[in-house]
């Protein structure tokens, strides 16, 4: 059987809401009535005891038994309590009762009975009182409560609504501006009412989720459109190296000439695939890091053997200071990455005549490995965005790079658990860093 489940929250607070004030007035009524009933039981209980006591008191022995003394024990009952009271010998034979008929149908009783000694002989006295105008009082209060239990719960359940209504509020207002939010209209944002309550933090959350979105749909929009523009130049080039080659008949050499320039722009389309690829994959969680045993100082001389051909080339000198106390636990392969983009990226950018540094140390368990040039360094508005792809600046990226080679490091430095640092100053130079955990 399915469970009915309104479908409107409000509805569902108000109910609620009425449902607990009905349980409450049903607890407050339980209360009230066990008090309202145990106050007047004890009320009864007192008044067959003083039943009880005059009874006795009205009692005299004589030489036949016992009498009453003066008027009957109760000369005027009360039609809604009734009452009797007997005096018995030890064998239950009864001796007086009061009044001699009662009706069958007046019970309940409440009875007490006592052992009572006279003229030297021991007499059972009982006394009693209906208990029918007790359970009536108790039953109009209970049928008072519970009459007054269903308009209360209306009444509780309309209040509920209202106050519903008004919580919900705000929901109803982030509802219709999320309706306006697109892809093309991702800069609207949701109505705060008030920020320190659950839904005023709901909606900041919603809020900085939003723009979270906005700012990776204009990435996307302007990866999509950096990365068509890095491989349209390659492919323009190629095509325009193949017609030129075609305009007029050439010797073997000049084919040889425009086919060597056709291959080096699909090289250079192959490393900019490569690289997209890769960060592809990092995007998606799948650059497994293999850690071994690795000696840093070896592969950063490795690194600065392999690109030293380029810095020849522009008259430049490669440091390499530090040492460390055996091996690293690092993925050799992407590490060697990691210092080979940063290396090639202060060779593009250092002036001829430079010095460019790589150091390696450790502190608070942490290792570091740090690559410093004396370029013209790069600009506060620059230095948040270096790492995003394709992402270009004439005072933070300049030169034949794809664009991609510091973002490519810095997913390989988070693929280890670790961070790349920049410190830079406008015309004294950048240094960035790589900050590993030690394990």
């Amino acid at each position: 059987m399915r469970r009915f489940s309104p479908r409107s929250v409000r509805t569902r607070l108000a109910l609620g809401y009425a449902a607990a004030v009905a349980a409450a007035l049903l607890l407050y009524a339980g209360v009230v009535y066990a008090y309202f009933e145990r106050s007047l039981s004890r009320q009864l209980d007192d008044r067959v005891e003083d039943l009880f006591e005059a009874t006795v008191d009205g009692l005299v022995a004589t030489p036949d038994g016992v009498r009453w003394v003066g008027d009957p024990v109760e000369p005027e009952p009360d039609p809604a309590e009734p009452a009797w009271v007997e005096v018995a010998l030890a064998n239950g034979a009864t001796v007086l009762r009061w009044p001699a008929t009662v009706d069958p149908d007046a019970g309940p009783w409440r009875t007490l009975a006592r052992h009572v000694r006279l003229g030297g002989r021991e007499y059972t006295v009982r006394a009693a009182r209906s208990e029918r105008g007790v359970r009536g009082e108790s039953r109009t209060l209970l049928l008072g409560m519970l009459l007054g239990l269903a308009p209360m719960a209306g009444l509780a359940y309309l209040l509920g609504r209202l106050l519903a209504r008004r919580a919900l509020a705000p929901v109803g207002a982030m509802t219709d501006r999320a309706r306006a939010i697109s892809a093309e209209r991702l800069s609207e944002r949701l109505p705060v009412g008030n920020p320190e309550d659950e839904l005023g933090r709901l909606a900041s959350v919603l809020n900085a989720s939003i723009a979270g979105l906005e700012r990776s749909f204009e990435t996307l929009r302007r990866f999509t459109a950096d990365a068509s523009h890095e491989l349209r130049t390659p492919l323009t080039a190629m095509r325009s190296v193949g017609e030129v080659g075609l305009r007029e008949p050439r010797d073997a050499a000049a084919y040889r000439d425009v086919v060597g320039s056709m291959l080096e722009e699909a090289d250079r389309l192959t490393l900019l695939v490569d690289g997209l690829l890769t960060l592809s994959r990092a995007d998606a969680g799948r650059t497994p890091i293999e850690r071994r045993p690795t000696d840093l100082p070896a592969l950063c001389r490795d690194v600065l053997s392999h690109l030293g051909v380029l810095a020849e080339e522009k008259e430049q000198s490669l440091v390499l200071e530090g040492t460390l106390d055996g091996p690293a636990m690092v993925d050799p392969t992407a590490l060697r990455r990691v210092m080979t983009n940063l290396v090639d990226n202060a060779i593009r950018h250092a002036p001829s005549g430079s010095r460019i540094t790589v150091s390696i140390g450790a502190d608070a368990g942490d290792l570091r490995l740090a690559v410093r040039d004396e370029g013209p360094g790069i600009a506060p508005e620059h230095r948040d965005r270096v790492f995003e792809r394709f992402y270009r600046a004439d005072a933070a990226r300049s030169g034949g790079g794809s664009g991609l080679g510091l973002a490519i490091a810095r997913s390989a430095v988070e693929a280890h658990g670790g961070r790349i640092e920049l410190a830079s100053e406008v015309g004294a130079g950048s240094t960035f860093t790589v900050v590993l955990p030690r394990g």
